[in-house]
């Protein structure tokens, strides 16, 4: 059974408190982008040799596979459900990695879902959900995967009647590895000033001097060329602009009428997505 493991993109990113377990209060709107994604396969006929017979293709992950949160999803379903069989699993990357995109945190959210799928778990969706946090606290929100407000850790979700269809994206990820603790320790976290909630129901015309990324000006201020890479997207007509998560890519959200024709950094991935 074959899967396609979906990024998101984060509208306004404020960074409340931080908590007595080490982690932070966020509030965050995600978005999907379903047009980029990876692809996530179980053969659960076929024979494997371990657990899980991982492999993957397609862009290069550091560190070690056996880390790979798509094998954390099995070993936690595994742990409650140990008539799991021994699978071969393939994961092709397109989505990349460290860029505030999401893409590993979909990837694990995707492999609880398709093996509740597959193995017939009857797994709830707030179970899952449950699971997910355990990989990470971005998992959460690919078991919905739709335009959520979010809050806690990522964990605390609510829908919102977001839609941007006849709205583009243009995405430009320039290669830069974000270290997300470290961004994380370059903010002093504090209150919004303004509803996230409700600045994302205005027309997105008003978000651009509203609707903020926390971690932005530290990253921006440690690579200038995200600061960039922002500035240049709006002088090319987008309506609003932004890094994604800690980094480091960056979108524009244009009109149909003012998407740019060709590249603007084509030394970077660069990618022209309808919404």
């Amino acid at each position: 059974m074959l899967a396609f493991p979906n990024c998101k993109i984060n509208l306004g990113l404020n960074i409340i408190r931080k908590r007595p377990d080490g982690f932070h209060d966020i509030e965050t709107v995600f978005y999907p982008v379903y047009k980029l994604h990876d692809a996530l396969e179980i053969l659960p006929t076929a024979a494997a040799i371990s657990p899980v017979d991982f492999n993957m293709t397609g862009l290069a992950v550091d560190g070690d596979s056996a880390n790979n949160l798509c094998i954390k999803a099995y070993q936690l379903l595994q742990h409650d459900y140990p008539e799991l069989p021994a699978i071969p699993m393939h994961l092709h990357k397109t989505i990349p990695m460290g860029a505030g995109l999401g893409g590993g945190s979909a990837d694990g959210a995707f492999a609880l879902k398709l093996l509740n799928d597959v193995f017939h778990l009857k797994l709830s969706k707030e179970q899952l959900i449950n699971y997910a946090l355990q990989l990470g606290s971005d998992c959460p929100f690919f078991i919905i995967n739709k335009p959520c407000f979010a809050s806690g850790r990522g964990e605390i979700i609510t829908e919102l009647p977001l839609h941007l269809s006849g709205y583009s994206m243009v995405l430009i990820n320039p290669g830069i590895h974000i270290n997300t603790g470290w961004a994380f320790g370059q903010i002093t976290p504090q209150q919004p000033p303004m509803d996230l909630q409700k600045l994302i129901q205005q027309p997105i015309e008003t978000w651009k001097d509203v609707v903020k990324n926390d971690f932005e000006p530290a990253v921006i201020k440690s690579h200038p060329i995200i600061g960039n890479i922002k500035e240049t997207l709006y002088q090319n007509g987008a309506v609003y602009a932004s890094m994604s998560g800690s980094g480091s890519t960056v979108y524009g959200i244009f009109s149909a009428d003012k998407m740019p024709t060709a590249k603007l950094f084509p030394q970077f991935l660069e990618l022209h997505l309808a919404l």
